[in-house]
């Protein structure tokens, strides 16, 4: 059975928890030879992040509690 990889450097939508923050991308799931740098994503703020290198955009599926 093919196991179930995120394609790297692709157009992706995510949902993620707070259990996942901090969220990074590439996130664990995606192959890392052929990705770009990790960078990590401030997401609990607005509930939404958008990562700068492939356009991964991440929603949080809780509302995020004010600052």
């Amino acid at each position: 059975m093919a196991e179930n990889h995120l394609t790297p450097n692709a157009q992706n939508r995510c949902e993620i928890t707070l259990e996942q923050t901090p969220l990074s991308c590439p996130m664990p799931g995606m192959s890392l030879w052929n990705s770009h740098p990790r960078v990590y994503l401030f997401i609990e703020g607005h509930g939404y992040a958008k990562c700068p290198y492939c356009g991964t955009e991440y929603f949080l599926q809780e509302k995020p509690k004010a600052l």
